[in-house]
């Protein structure tokens, strides 16, 4: 995951050429911004939201699930600069992509395997 300086067309794809292998197919909303991923070496898929929120095997439900979750759980700081924002979003990133196992002892597992025994 990575932060960009905004939601511009431009700073997407400039995020997008640099970590998403050409060829690869890309699933977005139907956004303007994201109408030259096709032109860039990319199969481009979208879901218009107006009419539906799935199309086929098409949906961005899961980037959209992470953000609800991210932002349930940093409304509690009242703020974050925005040097501190990225370990924030890393830490939810992490969060959420373990949110079905016992962190703690996910934590002890981690930490036992970085100490030599």
């Amino acid at each position: 995951m990575s932060i960009v300086p905004n939601a511009s067309a431009e700073a997407l794809m400039t995020e997008t050429v640099k970590k998403v292998r050409r060829g690869s197919i890309v699933y977005t909303d139907k956004w303007i911004g994201y109408d030259s991923l096709m032109f860039c070496g990319y199969k481009h898929l979208n879901v218009d939201h107006r009419y539906k929120f799935k199309l086929g095997k098409v949906y961005i439900n899961g980037v959209e699930g992470f953000w609800s979750f991210a932002k349930e759980r940093l409304i509690k700081h009242h703020g974050i600069s925005k040097e501190k924002f990225p370990i924030y979003i890393k830490e939810m990133e992490w969060r959420y992509n373990h949110k079905e196992e016992d962190l703690f002892d996910l934590l002890v597992t981690y930490l036992l395997g970085a100490v030599s025994l």
